[in-house]
Parts: C-alpha cells; structure tokens; sequence
C-alpha cells in the first residue's frame, strides 16, 4: 500500500515540460508589467482626503488623482488580457 502512494507521489512531482506550461517568461514578464501599473496608478489615486475640521481640500480634484492615475490603472487592466492570452511562437 505505501508503495502505490510513492508512485503517485513521484508522478505528481515530475518536472513539467515547457510546451505544457500554460504561461511562458513573456506572459510572466508582461503580467508583472501591467500589475506595477495598476498599482503605480492606485498610487497616484491616494492621497489625503478632506475632513470637516481642516475644511476643503482641492487636491482631491486633482489632474493626477481624477485622470492619471485611473488611466494608468485602467490600462493595467486592459494590458493583463493580451499577457493572458499571448502565446509565443515556436521556433
């Protein structure tokens, strides 16, 4: 019995080949990418925001937090689609 569950274990432990991977370096390459965008632009977004004690605080509106930073982070999404789905060429 402890031997069919050795075998078991070393078949599931077996290197998997390349051509069988779902995602090569340039899939991993292009999802770390659009990910740093998402989150530079996450980044851009934060910021203080106002309270009632300070008063009104503009920078709320700014051009880097209302039309920057969703852009960048937008972009990151749409980018992670085509790393997704990119399947390299043979040679």
């Amino acid at each position: 019995m402890s031997d069919n569950s050795e075998k078991r274990q070393d078949n599931s432990l077996r290197k998997v080949a390349d051509a069988q991977r779902p995602f090569g370096k340039v899939n991993y390459y292009m999802m770390v990418g659009s990910l740093l965008l998402i989150i530079l632009g996450f980044f851009l977004m934060s910021g203080s925001g106002s309270s009632v004690e300070t008063g009104f605080n503009p920078d709320i509106f700014s051009t880097r937090r209302i039309v920057v930073g969703p852009l960048l982070s937008f972009l990151g999404f749409l980018l992670m689609v085509p790393a997704i789905i990119y399947k390299p060429k043979n040679k």
